[in-house]
């Protein structure tokens, strides 16, 4: 590995680090969010929500449009753009008087991220040759997990002592560093071979399809689907996403020429990372809320029950994305699911009565776990993570090799789109039950509470703990009721885990998988300046 390509990888591996440790240390700092921060127009869960699946909604409509505009304009210059505006849009969330503005940076933050994340593995997929890509992803893979690890602590620690902003603020230090290494170590790259106009119309089709759905099924979930704004949302991102593969076949210059996705590998990594990925930011965003809103785990010790996920990454990505590269991904994408599954059945049986970690850094003899966490939580995480630990090298390593490396920004912002818009699409439906198990458990554990009383909506929110006037009993009962909602989320996200192996043993094989190796070997990189 040559000077230029190490400080090439370690511009993305901070940059796309950034982005990742400041989903986990958000994760961390919702329940104090939702505790603190002054709220108008939006509900506690909903306004967490919109933190969390608003920023992931935006961030993948417009991953495409991103990933285009690298290929075609440069993908140093589109990632170094995405960079600087992550870092000004994260000291803005950390500086945010309520919570309102706080979801309005979010959805900047999210625009700026579109343009950071494809342009990393595309740099690199440029940097490296075939033969060494698969050890390339995997370093990336370890190195970024290694990042995320010091997420849900530093989170937790931060969220603990300094206060919920920081979880923002902390991201600025970190991106000015990778700015310095891109502008000064990266090679400008961009595709010479699509000429024609840019495909503006499939850019803003893109964006109202994902955005339009994902705000319209969470706002109407929360307001009882009577909000004529959620239906014309819904009804807008649904006609744009029965045009957007009609424009795409008609364009003269289509923002995603169809053509890619005759590759049979393409085409089933992204469908099994459009349900993978939906489950993995389901569990951990509710796995947080319920640990600290109904268990009363501490902040730190939230996050600290992410570790062993993020070990596990960290440990084996490198060889498994080596090894991914000689044998193929198919075995990988097919049992990794399904050990994640296993984790979250663990959850499904959670009990309500588990004995809180409350872990402080001023109380050391805190530090050590109780032994319900080790029971009830740790076999989760740590099965989730192993399962994990087997697909993400894989997963990126075949997908950059299934397509030609001229269109490698613009396949990485796909897929990466499809990770993200399995979130907040899933999410929200996921959303949408939570909130409808919870309040029928709740109005059944509480004889005479009505669940569609305003007030009971205000005083009581799934997975948080209810607001102050709530007597003890009704305390318990909303516990209980969020348990047994979290369990269903769990069984949700097995199903689409189940769906993923599936895609994955039947649509991955070694005949598409040596077509793809050869024609990633028939471009070598270049630095097209």
């Amino acid at each position: 590995m040559t000077s230029r390509q190490r400080w090439t990888l370690l511009a993305t591996i901070i940059g796309s680090g950034a982005v990742f440790l400041d989903g986990t240390i958000v994760n961390v700092a919702l329940p104090r969010i939702g505790r603190e921060l002054p709220a108008t127009f939006v509900g506690v869960l909903e306004g967490q929500t919109y933190i969390v699946s608003g920023y992931l909604a935006v961030l993948a409509a417009l991953l495409i449009l991103a990933g285009a505009l690298s290929d075609r304009f440069g993908r140093r210059r589109t990632y170094v753009i995405g960079i600087a505006g992550f870092a000004i849009t994260s000291a803005l969330c950390g500086l945010a008087p309520t919570f309102e503005w706080l979801i309005v940076f979010r959805l900047l933050q999210g625009a700026a991220g579109a343009l950071m994340i494809p342009g990393a593995l595309s740099i690199i997929t440029q940097t490296f040759a075939a033969e060494e890509r698969g050890r390339a992803f995997g370093i990336w893979t370890s190195a970024t997990s290694g990042l995320v690890l010091l997420g849900p602590l530093l989170g937790g620690l931060v969220v603990d002592t300094i206060g919920w902003r920081f979880a923002f603020l902390v991201n600025v230090p970190f991106l000015a560093v990778a700015l310095w290494i891109a502008l000064r170590h990266v090679e400008e790259s961009r595709d010479l071979g699509r000429p024609g106009r840019f495909d503006w119309l499939g850019s803003i089709v893109a964006a109202i399809a994902v955005g339009g759905l994902s705000f319209g099924i969470i706002r109407g979930g929360e307001q009882e689907w009577a909000d004529p704004l959620a239906w014309a949302s819904i009804v807008a991102g649904g006609i744009a996403l029965v045009m957007f593969p009609v424009l795409m076949a008609t364009r003269p210059d289509p923002l995603v020429p169809l053509a890619l996705f005759r590759s049979r590998t393409f085409s089933s990594i992204n469908v099994a990372t459009f349900f993978i990925y939906g489950a993995l930011y389901v569990a951990l965003s509710y796995q947080g809320l319920v640990l600290q809103g109904v268990l009363h785990y501490s902040a730190l010790a939230a996050g600290a029950a992410g570790l062993p996920m993020g070990l596990c990454l960290a440990f084996f990505s490198t060889r498994i994305g080596a090894v991914a590269g000689r044998i193929g991904a198919r075995p990988f994408m097919t049992a990794g699911p399904l050990i994640m599954t296993v984790g979250l059945l663990w959850f499904t049986r959670l009990p309500v009565d588990s004995d809180p970690w409350l872990a402080a850094v001023q109380a050391p003899a805190s530090l050590v776990p109780p032994l319900d966490f080790v029971v009830d939580i740790l076999p989760a995480v740590l099965l989730f993570g192993i399962g994990m630990s087997l697909i993400v090298a894989p997963l990126t390593n075949t997908l950059m090799g299934s397509i030609p490396v001229r269109f490698s920004g613009l396949g990485s912002a796909i897929n990466n789109a499809i990770s993200r818009v399995g979130q907040p699409l899933l999410g929200a439906l996921i959303f949408v039950a939570i909130s409808a198990t919870f309040y029928a458990n709740l109005g059944t554990l509480v004889p005479g509470l009505d669940p569609a009383d305003p007030a009971v909506r205000t005083t009581f929110a799934p997975l948080n703990p209810p607001r102050s006037g709530a007597s003890p009993a009704d305390v318990a009962a909303a516990a209980q009721a969020s348990v047994l909602a979290f369990h269903d989320a769990m069984r949700v996200a097995v199903v689409l885990l189940l769906i993923a192996s599936a895609v994955s043993w039947f649509g991955l094989r070694d005949t598409d998988r040596a077509g793809a190796r050869v024609a990633a070997r028939s471009e070598r990189p270049r630095a097209d300046a």
